[in-house]
C-alpha cells in the first residue's frame, strides 16, 4: 500500500515539474518574440 502511494506521489510530481518546465520555457519564447516586436515597432517609429 504505501509503495503503490509513493509511486503514484512520485509519477504526479515528476510529471507535475515536466508541465511546468514547459509551458515556463513556452511562454519564455512567446514574451521574448513580443519584445522583439515591439523593439522593431519603436525603432520603426523613429526613423
Amino acid at each position: 500500500m504505501f509503495k503503490t502511494i509513493l509511486i503514484i506521489i512520485l509519477s504526479v510530481s515528476f510529471f507535475g515539474i515536466l508541465f511546468f518546465i514547459l509551458v515556463r520555457n513556452a511562454l519564455k519564447r512567446k514574451l521574448d518574440i513580443l519584445i522583439e516586436e515591439e523593439k522593431k515597432r519603436k525603432s520603426d517609429n523613429l526613423d
